[in-house]
């Protein structure tokens, strides 16, 4: 077992994977992603599509949170106009579902371009509080614009129809979702170990060091804007053809304070993290009302009666935990436990 990352050449550095237990490891789980839909029933099935779902969201989030180190509570927003741009152009204008899929990315990256460019200026809490007033400004614009959103009563999305294969069915649409899934997983990394990428880390830890070295400060927040926003819209409109409905209220505030959460306990700046906290969180409330329904019927009650508010409390007592004991989230776990492994009985 590796005890460090000894790089040598420029090669190394900039490598995808350099240890092929990862890759041994990355082909099995692929493997068991395209055997579980046959293998999974309805119930199991469709947390397996949120995760996938979640997990495209969770790493566009990451590009602007984990990399640039630009905290924003209020990408709900660009997930809700990724959501209706695919539903305007596909149900209400009959458009092919791909060219839906890519206003999905265009709308919000133009959107991000409204709220990034005066937020350049801004840091941590102002830039935070910027964004969550973006997250309700695009709200109330959806409401008022019943012309071409539908008001409150929102929008049906079915089920695409893309290069003569059907989603239609649950294994087919979770196949869709791991496509995307895959993709802005592979393009993340890629981001990462580019000169884009390592501009982004640049500007996260320090930025006066990035403006001496010569990288412009605006121009790559605003790249990681849009790019973030982008993967974003895309998980958007996957999001709402699994609801079939598109509408203000399938997309509460819950859900920024839920993406922040999964990079938290992942690892911030990791798109490992990203997924491994996506996991995590998305099953946690499931997991909590099984323990609930051990002990009596009354708690798993409660648990479905009140089950947004349940799910803010696991939340925000999750978030507590990891930033008092293991603020580099389950990444960082992982890796004292395995220079604890190698190291014992030895300290260090």
């Amino acid at each position: 077992m590796r005890t460090g990352d000894y790089k040598q050449t420029y090669g190394e550095l900039v490598a995808l994977i350099d240890s092929p237990p990862v890759w041994l490891w990355s082909a099995v789980l692929m493997l068991a992603l395209i055997a579980a839909p046959y293998l999974l029933n309805a119930y199991a099935l469709s947390f397996l599509m949120i995760i996938l779902i979640t997990v495209t969201g969770a790493l566009g989030l990451n590009i602007l949170t984990g990399y640039t180190g630009l905290i924003s509570l209020g990408h709900v927003g660009f997930l809700v106009t990724g959501a209706y741009a695919y539903a305007i152009l596909v149900s209400k204008y009959h458009m092919p579902p791909l060219v839906g899929f890519l206003g999905a990315g265009l709308v919000p990256a133009l959107a991000s371009l409204v709220v990034g460019a005066p937020s350049l200026r801004l840091k941590g809490l102002y830039l935070a509080i910027t964004t969550l007033a973006f997250s309700f400004i695009i709200n109330t614009v959806i409401l008022e614009m019943r012309w071409l959103t539908n008001g409150a009563r929102g929008i049906s999305v079915q089920r695409p129809e893309m290069l003569g294969i059907s989603f239609e069915s649950d294994a087919a649409f979770t196949y869709l979702c791991l496509g995307v899934a895959m993709l802005t997983l592979l393009a993340t990394l890629n981001i990462r170990r580019s000169r884009v990428g390592r501009a982004f880390v640049a500007i996260r830890d320090n930025d006066t060091a990035a403006r001496v070295m010569g990288i412009n400060l605006h121009a790559y927040k605003l790249l990681a804007f849009v790019t973030s926003a982008f993967i974003t819209g895309l998980a958007g409109a996957l999001y709402g053809i699994y609801l079939s409905f598109v509408s203000v209220e399938g997309f509460p505030f819950l859900l920024s304070i839920e993406a922040l959460a999964i990079l938290i306990v992942g690892g911030l700046g990791s798109a490992l993290g990203a997924v491994l906290g996506t996991v995590l969180i998305v099953l946690l409330p499931e997991a909590t009302r099984l323990v609930f329904s051990l002990f009596s019927a009354q708690l798993d009650a409660v648990f479905t009666t009140g089950a947004q508010e349940l799910k803010s409390m696991l939340y925000g007592l999750v978030i507590i935990l990891f930033l008092r004991f293991q603020p580099r989230g389950l990444v960082g776990a992982w890796h004292d436990i395995r220079r604890a492994w190698v190291n014992w009985p030895l300290r260090y």
